[in-house]
């Protein structure tokens, strides 16, 4: 019988109360705010992706053609690292698909002499009546303060973004396309705690009487208001029903070790692993692995997940910065991350044993020049 309950249908025999514990589903909301609660810092799976993903990227140094870009970015604020700098950069991106870095300069028209990295939850996109992006506001302890675009139309402030089809303005986060896992992860752990401080029991219905007796108006009132009040939703999962007057319990669902927890908890976590790009092997999560061993998982991880973030993070970058400096190239100093190792090798022997070709011209493939 769905909710609200209505009376019962007359009839001969034992009358029958059921109690549903199935109403509709309900999903969170995937504002910045929420996702960050309920995931970077309410789920540890998607806490342990994000930090993978951040603190992988940010190992890999930005090597900088020009000597002056390249000290910007080893020591872009007092008392802190360029790596912790992307590290941040990073990290916002996977919580909310955004992520802003303002370039701190004394006056217009001269370059940067330090970068730091704006809280996303405090930064406004600020638009034109024809949609351009005009600056920025950010949130301040009284009001807003407003970045615009120098004279030049170089602006201060750089816009990081995942693509984002419904909005130009701001880009999507990656916890938003795995909400539902997000929920289910979270809302299954939620119940099973529930079940095991009121010593779980399934939902089943209540049955009064023999020979056609039936509950007056005021007993199934009073009976309703104290299900509904004592025994719905999970905070209430599994609290005991105390029967008295001829009342009856019978079971009508599956138990929760029937209907498996554990395994719609793993299924939830693998579909949030693969929505930040991370083998569900690298986390622990059983089940079916695509990958036959760690070291392949491993080296897909780097190669498809964490190389295109630091390409295009790096390319962002370059650009940004060569509206105030001559020379702003960077390249990912891919010899530094172990994983691409094995690939390394095989490329300088492969390199190394072509006879067809110069010393100057395996230099050159290999980006020795």
């Amino acid at each position: 019988m769905k909710w609200p309950w209505g009376r019962v249908e007359e009839k001969t025999g034992a009358s029958m109360v059921a109690l549903s514990q199935l109403p509709g589903a309900s999903w969170g909301r995937v504002d910045t705010a929420a996702l960050t609660r309920d995931g970077y810092t309410g789920n540890a799976v998607v806490y342990r992706c994000i930090r993978m993903v951040a603190e992988a990227a940010a190992s890999i140094p930005l090597v900088a053609s020009e000597q002056v870009v390249q000290d910007l970015l080893d020591e872009p604020a007092p008392e802190q690292t360029g790596r912790l700098l992307l590290e941040q950069i990073y990290t916002d991106l996977q919580i909310s698909g955004n992520a802003w870095a303002e370039a701190v300069t004394i006056a217009e028209g001269v370059r940067p002499r330090g970068i730091f990295n704006l809280p996303v939850s405090a930064v406004r996109v600020m638009q034109d009546g024809r949609g351009y992006v005009t600056g920025y506001a950010v949130r301040v302890a009284r009001g807003e303060r407003l970045i615009s675009r120098d004279a030049d139309g170089w602006s201060r402030v750089l816009h990081l973004k995942f693509y984002n089809p419904g909005d130009a303005s701001y880009g999507f986060s990656p916890i938003a396309a795995a909400r539902k896992a997000l929920d289910l992860h979270n809302g299954s752990a939620e119940w099973a705690k529930a079940l095991l401080d009121n010593a779980a029991r399934p939902s089943g219905a209540l049955i009064y009487g023999k020979n056609g007796a039936q509950l007056t108006d005021e007993q199934f009132d009073r009976l309703k208001a104290e299900l509904g009040r004592e025994h719905s939703g999970s905070g209430n999962a599994g609290r005991p029903l105390l029967l008295e007057g001829g009342l009856e319990w019978k079971p009508m669902s599956l138990s929760p070790a029937e209907m498996d927890f554990q395994d719609a908890r793993n299924a939830a976590a693998r579909e949030i692993a693969l929505t930040f790009g991370v083998p569900p092997m690298l986390l622990g999560i059983p089940g079916d692995n695509t990958y036959s061993n760690y070291k392949e998982a491993n080296t897909a991880f780097w190669r498809h997940t964490v190389l295109p973030l630091v390409l295009k993070t790096s390319e962002s970058l370059a650009v940004w910065l060569s509206g105030r400096f001559d020379d702003a190239r960077l390249v990912p100093d891919l010899d530094q991350v172990p994983a691409f190792m094995s690939e390394r090798d095989a490329l300088w022997k492969r390199i190394g044993d072509a006879d067809f070709l110069s010393t100057d011209e395996k230099r050159q493939l290999l980006g020795l020049n």
